[in-house]
């Protein structure tokens, strides 16, 4: 895949970026040498392989999957200035 300028200016203007026509033109060339990378990697064979989450093989730490009230009710009103059963209590608005 390639780009032209054209498309780098279709970009920018996407990106809401202003490009001058000298801009365009020396990122028309940094963007393709870019793909051509990208295009490389796509050489490789990767079949066999297991993805990795991190360099070095271990287990991912889990916690169990359980349903609570996250008992700190009495710590989340400590600090409101009315409750009633770890209720917050508030004035009246409406009538």
């Amino acid at each position: 895949m390639s780009v032209d300028v054209k498309t780098v200016k279709r970009v920018a203007h996407l990106a809401r970026i202003a490009v001058s026509e000298d801009d365009a033109e020396r990122m028309t060339g940094e963007l393709n040498a870019i793909l051509g990378f990208v295009e490389q990697l796509n050489e490789v064979d990767v079949s066999g392989v297991e993805p990795m989450t991190s360099v070095t093989p271990m287990e991912m730490k889990k916690r169990g999957d359980v349903v609570t009230d996250g008992n700190k009710a009495t710590d989340i009103v400590a600090n409101a200035p009315a409750t009633d059963e770890n209720f917050f209590l508030v004035p009246k608005v409406v009538e």
